[in-house]
């Protein structure tokens, strides 16, 4: 549901401000999937929806610029469990189960919740982190308002602030890609042909 389309049929679901905005999970995955890391090899994008459905995206993915069109895949994602449905490789898929069950299938060994309530950590102090580690997962909020679960926040192995108010999650998107790459050196490796690209 989109909260633009649907306000009235919403407000009496519980926790309604964590639903109805697709869009920032669209934003989110533009950044996350034009971005260099991403095109380097080097990232792994996940969904983990309200209802308790993750959604893989493909590195090669290209997630559709117009809003309705992406609203369209993610429709026919969630029926179909796949895209294309009939491929055995496909772009986008899904599958059900809890937060902390989904990141051992990933084989997570180190996770950080980002949120405004954590430790103070620059985003460069953060990148520092996760390049100390073989598969961290980054847990980002792309709901409009509210609290992340009891489930996602036992989930975490740390809890990290980057700044002492709410950002969008657009923005922290691209902050801690950005500072990753930076860290790896990833422009410069990339320039001199040392990493090849997707």
């Amino acid at each position: 549901m989109d909260v633009s389309l649907h306000y009235h049929a919403m407000l009496r679901l519980r926790e309604r401000e964590k639903r109805g905005r697709p869009d920032i999970a669209h934003t989110c995955l533009l950044v996350a999937m034009s971005s260099l890391l991403n095109k380097a090899g080097l990232l792994e994008v996940y969904v983990h929806t309200y209802r308790g459905v993750w959604i893989g995206v493909r590195r090669d993915t290209r997630i559709p610029r117009n809003y309705n069109r992406f609203v369209g895949l993610i429709e026919q994602l969630l029926l179909e469990g796949r895209v294309p449905p009939d491929s055995e490789n496909p772009l986008m898929w899904t599958w059900s189960g809890g937060f902390k069950e989904g990141l051992a299938r990933l084989e997570c060994n180190r996770v950080y919740l980002l949120s405004e309530k954590g430790t103070p950590m620059t985003p460069r102090d953060l990148a520092k982190e996760l390049a100390r580690h073989e598969r961290p997962a980054v847990i980002i909020g792309a709901f409009q308002r509210g609290r992340f679960s009891r489930q996602v926040v036992n989930a975490a192995d740390e809890v990290v602030s980057l700044a002492p108010v709410t950002l969008d999650a657009w923005a922290v998107v691209a902050r801690v890609l950005a500072s990753v790459e930076d860290e790896l050196r990833l422009y410069e490796r990339v320039l001199r042909g040392e990493v090849a690209l997707l």
